[in-house]
């Protein structure tokens, strides 16, 4: 008898490279045939690197499983939280000190 993680190990890896490998591409094709700006072009392939890295946690490093599932997607979101707010911070702080000198 199989566990019920097992019973769908091969088709969910499948379907997840074959999701990356879609969006690998959409990439590529927004990069090369596009005549858009570069600016806009950054902002989707940024926004498919995204997605491509949550699919990547959900399918084949399996996030949610376990019984810290729940807590995993907490604590990423807070890190994610943090890493922006430090960035941009950063930033901010970076950019508008030397306007009062």
């Amino acid at each position: 008898m199989e566990h019920k993680a097992n019973s769908k190990y091969p088709i969910s890896h499948i379907i997840g490279f074959l999701l990356s490998l879609l969006l690998t591409f959409a990439a590529v094709f927004v990069a090369l045939k596009t005549r858009l700006s570069f600016t806009i072009v950054m902002w989707i392939i940024g926004s498919l690197a995204v997605l491509q890295a949550g699919l990547q946690l959900f399918m084949f490093m399996h996030v949610t499983e376990g019984e810290d599932g729940k807590a995993n997607i907490i604590n990423m979101a807070y890190a994610a939280f943090m890493a922006i707010v430090i960035v941009v911070g950063s930033i901010w702080v970076l950019t508008s000190g030397h306007a009062a000198h």
